[in-house]
């Protein structure tokens, strides 16, 4: 069995049974201790489980990663979705671009040769990579700034986002429930999340393949809300199904490009 396979198959347990013993594991996929351990470790890392004394459990839902620690995560897989996102996104359109790592990433690409953009941001490190292309004009959401990542959220972003109704809008997410739910750690964040997609002519989410399957506390809508969906990897089969069922069409990009 591929170690893909294996990892998934190690989540599909934990999200069912709420904790899966190391043991259980290695008689289960007949490999051994140091393999389901490595696998454990990775998928841990990814916050897709949570290790525990001989075993895994469900992650925590109230608590992200840091985000140091985000900005370092498949940064690479990052880098390439975005590549292949700004495609979309025609010179002299208008968009709003959110709070997150895969935003930032975007925000790098939209900068090598996008020529006359508005960009309407609620993220600080976004609007300082945006500053490095001068065709572009940047208006900052005014609110509270977090310490922790440059997000700006709070009533007055919330007020300062809906006085606009732009081409696109690009999407940060923590999560997506193989319900089709769009997952997010902080609900003051969610609001503006919520607010960028009422008032975008189109919503594109570009996520890794880490955060599908993900758990996060507050639900900020449905994946049928979007308008396209670019990734790393095949989502999982009942992710796909929705995507077609909705008819949302999305992009796996290549890795290793």
């Amino acid at each position: 069995m591929k170690q893909t396979t294996r990892q998934q198959k190690i989540i599909d347990l934990v999200q069912k049974n709420g904790y899966v013993s190391t043991d259980d594991l290695v008689e289960r996929f007949k490999v051994s201790p140091q393999t389901i351990r490595r696998d454990l470790n990775e998928l841990a890392d990814e916050n897709k489980i949570r290790r525990h004394h001989g075993g895994a459990t469900t992650p925590l839902s109230s608590v992200n990663t840091a985000y140091n620690t985000r900005k370092v995560m498949q940064l690479h897989e990052k880098d390439c979705i975005a590549e292949a996102l700004v495609k979309y996104i025609p010179n002299g359109a208008t968009l709003f671009i959110d709070i997150g790592t895969t935003p930032e990433s975007i925000a790098k690409e939209l900068v090598k040769n996008h020529k006359d953009l508005r960009v309407v941001t609620n993220n600080i490190n976004v609007a300082a990579i945006l500053m490095g292309n001068e065709d572009f004009k940047v208006i900052l959401a005014g609110g509270e700034v977090r310490n922790r990542d440059g997000g700006i959220v709070g009533e007055a972003t919330l007020d300062f986002i809906k006085q606009f109704r732009l081409d696109f809008g690009i999407l940060g997410i923590s999560g997506i429930d193989y319900d089709g739910s769009l997952l997010d750690f902080d609900y003051h964040e969610v609001r503006v999340k919520k607010a960028i997609i009422e008032n975008s002519r189109s919503v594109y989410l570009a996520v890794d393949h880490t955060k599908f399957g993900r758990n996060a506390m507050v639900n900020l809508g449905n994946i049928s809300e979007l308008d396209m969906l670019i990734t790393d990897q095949q989502p999982p089969e009942e992710i796909a199904a929705l995507l077609k069922e909705h008819n949302i069409p999305f992009e796996v990009i290549s890795r290793t490009s």
